[in-house]
């Protein structure tokens, strides 16, 4: 920070803690990795640009890519001062006209191709007020126009107990959406993936939009955090994470669980908790384009295992019902007996999620618990 900047001393901490997870190479989280792919874009020249609703800040208080002086309320954005001659970071705060906010960055993602063009809703249901921009442009541009973009959805998810309008991104929304490969659908569970994810989308000789449904409580979650190595030279985007504790023999393992996001740490804890050693964790960190390729490999080894997929979402939301025989058809590719899945999760509603905290807790534990019984 320059020396005589007055920061709040609670943003003082959080860089820190930054400091020491870079220094130490360990426990790297969300809103660091998301710096670094956004730092190491500026140093290879290319500009990077943020909107959306307090998006300087982060909703959730965990980015702070702009800092204030609590004396002179002077703006300081560590981003632009790494390297002389670097390209710039922008982070705008927008109104809460999600429609024509996302309309302009869409603009400018065709504009300018060299530039990350982001935008993120202040949580992901806010998207709703701007489906059009979404249905007319961003999914379907480059097959009406032959217009590539490679504008970056961020939409925070995850089911929380906070009611229906601050848990859903409506996953079945953007996924009824994909078809020609014409845009990306990610529900990542690493800052490291992210990382890639993100730098991914410059790197490539060609543009497509990216979806990702950001997380919420995971952003501090302890288990939530990548090495250093894993942001360096030899890594790459992971489309598919495979099991990762020590479990039985692929071949004494009953049950295979595919799952994506948040959902995964919950399933974690409770097998940890259990001791559960014949139940195998594999998430898609990538629904589309679907991991044809991958998953039948991931999952051959587990030549006695049932397949289950559990989410979070009501079974007429979610990624189910797109996703039911993708799965099927990746079984069938690794020559299992048992191809069909099974799905764990909460039943059919009408709203996306209860609006009382008991009852969320409730169909949460019930979840966890029917995806783990053998």
């Amino acid at each position: 920070m320059p020396a005589e900047f007055d920061l709040n001393p609670k943003i003082a901490r959080q860089l820190e803690e930054k400091r020491r997870a870079i220094e130490t190479g360990e426990g790297i989280d969300w809103a660091t990795g998301e710096a670094l792919a956004f730092g190491t874009l500026l140093l290879e020249g290319n500009r990077v640009r943020l909107s959306g609703e307090d998006v300087q800040r982060g909703t959730f208080s965990q980015r702070h890519c702009y800092l204030i002086d609590q004396t002179t309320q002077a703006e300081y954005v560590p981003l632009n001062y790494i390297r002389p001659g670097q390209a710039q970071f922008e982070a705008y705060n927008s109104l809460l006209s999600e429609a024509g906010v996302l309309g302009f960055e869409y603009g400018y993602s065709l504009a300018d191709p060299h530039c990350l063009v982001l935008w993120e809703a202040q949580f992901g249901d806010f998207a709703n007020g701007a489906q059009v921009i979404i249905d007319q442009f961003i999914a379907s541009g480059e097959s009406k126009w032959l217009r590539m973009s490679g504008l970056v959805l961020l939409l925070p998810h995850g089911y929380e107990g906070q009611g229906p309008e601050h848990s859903s991104a409506r996953p079945e929304r953007y996924l009824q959406l994909c078809a020609e490969r014409n845009m990306q659908v990610c529900n990542i569970t690493t800052p490291a993936n992210y990382f890639h994810a993100l730098r991914r989308q410059l790197r490539r000789n060609y543009r497509k939009p990216l979806i990702v449904f950001t997380p919420k409580s995971l952003l501090r979650h302890k288990l939530c955090v990548s090495r250093l190595e894993e942001f360096g030279p030899g890594s790459s985007f992971r489309l598919v994470i495979p099991e990762i504790d020590p479990i039985a023999p692929p071949e004494e393992v009953k049950r295979v669980v595919l799952c994506t996001g948040k959902v995964y740490y919950e399933l974690l804890a409770a097998r940890r908790e259990a001791k559960l050693t014949d139940v195998a964790l594999i998430r898609l960190e990538q629904l589309y384009p679907f991991p044809r390729i991958t998953l039948p490999k991931v999952l051959a080894p587990y030549v006695n295992a049932e397949i289950v997929w559990c989410q979070e979402e009501p079974r007429n939301m979610g990624a189910w019902t797109w996703i039911d025989r993708r799965i099927e058809e990746a079984a069938m590719a690794a020559q299992r007996s048992r191809a069909r899945p099974r799905y764990v999760g909460r039943p059919e509603a009408a709203s996306p999620a209860t609006g009382f905290y008991a009852v969320h807790q409730a169909e949460q534990e019930a979840l966890i618990e029917e995806a783990l019984a053998v």
